[in-house]
This record gives structure tokens, sequence and C-alpha cells, in this order.
């Protein structure tokens, strides 16, 4: 079963053609502050972004987190296995101290506060690393940010259980070519497809149009100069990128 298009407001606002591309900001501005924290978040919405990107795990006692790593070595000041660690020892850590001294004090966040926090701020891209489906789905809901965010996961078993749980909340495929985009739609019914730069020909525009998805590309060589590529290809409606600093600055040029 398709999700009708209107489902979807920002959709409709993606396809127009004086629509500007909406910027999604991986882990946040994570040039600028320490990656999925507050902090780069708000880096990020300050900058103009509409969605910030954030990494999903859940600790031993089931509290959902923001955190990339499966362990907590690279982006605090503790060690271990973070599904190994109960929720009272992952908010004693400290994010933010590896990144720079001003931004010590900076926790791993708890989702439910998170989402609570930035609700009506920015949108949320949801990777998720380890959750269960249905405890995010019901958090999302529970919210209220059912139409101000959309998922993904590298793990295809959780796309499909997610799909089969929710048909009203939107996914994101990677695909590359116009047969990726067809066995997607056939697969997970997508509502985002995100590709490189280089893939986005006339045929690739026109299949997802014809299914109403949306093309987010990924960075590449995030300069002046690839962003200027971005701003001159026809068909782009969203960017998953690390440098919104300098995105927005050669869009100021624009």
């Amino acid at each position: 079963m398709r999700i009708p298009f209107s489902f979807f407001p920002f959709l409709l606002l993606a396809f127009s053609a004086t629509a500007q591309i909406q910027v999604v900001t991986h882990r946040g501005a994570n040039h600028l502050a320490p990656e999925n924290t507050k902090a780069s978040a708000e880096a990020a919405i300050k900058l103009g972004a509409h969605y910030v990107e954030i990494d999903v795990r859940t600790s031993r006692d089931g509290v959902l987190y923001i955190m990339h790593d499966p362990t907590v070595d690279r982006t605090t000041d503790g060690s271990g296995i973070f599904g190994s660690m109960t929720s009272e020892e992952i908010d004693k850590l400290d994010a933010g101290s590896w990144y720079g001294k001003e931004f010590k004090g900076e926790r791993v966040p708890n989702l439910r506060e998170y989402l609570h926090w930035i609700k009506g701020k920015a949108k949320v891209y949801f990777d998720v690393k380890d959750a269960n489906p249905q405890q995010l789905i019901n958090l999302v809901k529970e919210v209220g940010m059912e139409n101000d965010c959309f998922f993904w996961s590298g793990k295809k078993k959780w796309m499909k259980q997610f799909r089969k749980l929710s048909t009203d909340l939107p996914l994101k495929v990677n695909a590359g070519s116009v047969a990726d985009v067809e066995k997607a739609v056939v697969e997970f019914n997508p509502q985002i497809i995100e590709c490189g730069i280089g893939s986005v020909t006339d045929e690739f525009i026109a299949t997802c149009q014809k299914h109403g998805l949306m093309i987010m590309l990924y960075g590449s060589k995030e300069d002046e100069d690839y962003f200027k590529k971005v701003l001159s290809t026809k068909g782009v409606d969203m960017i998953n990128i690390d440098r919104p600093e300098i995105y927005f600055e050669v869009l100021k040029k624009n």
C-alpha cells in the first residue's frame, strides 16, 4: 500500500520549482560542535538547517539515546559498549570535552528529552543503529513529530519490521540507479531516496517523481565547488551534509 502523497506536506513543498533545498545536517553541525549533542543541533539550527540527523541506540535498561558508535570511547570520557551500559551510567558521561573544553558538560542526549526540546526548532532524521522499532514509533507519536521526521536503518530486517508496524511514517532508502529505486518502492514503500550526485539523471528524477519520492544527496567533498554543483543540479530536494556552514555561505552568494 502506497502512503498518500498528501500525507507529507513537506513533500508538496519540496516539489515546487522555487522551493529551497531542505538541508539535513549529519549528526548536527559536527564541524562546529561535538556530534550528536544538543550543541551540534543548536549550531545547525542557528545556520538555518531544516533537519538534524541523529543516531539512535538503546541502553541496557531500554532507554533510547543518541550515539553513533557501538562504544562510547570516541565521543565521551568513558569507555565500553553502549548497549551494555545502563542509563544511569550513560547520563554521567561527558560527551563534549573530547571536542573542545568549551563543550565540557555536554551529555549523551536522552532521545525523549531531545525530541521534546527540538520539536518546533527543526525536524529529525533518525538513523537507527539499535532500537526497538515499536518503541521508537511510540515515542515519535507521543512527542507529536510524525510529520517532522523520517527514518532509516542499515539493517534491512529492521526496515522491513518498521514498515510492517507503521505505514504512515516516512522511510529513506539508498538507491543509485533507476532499478534500485523501483526495487525500493516494492520492498519498503519509501518516501525519500538518498543517492550521490552522479546518480541524478533525467531518468532517475522522472522515476522518483513518478513514485512521489524526494531525492536527497549525500555529501561528497563538501567545499564551495561541490555545493555550487548541488545548487545547479535539477531534481534535488534535500541534501545530507556535514558542513552546513559552507553550504549556507554558498547559498547566500547564489
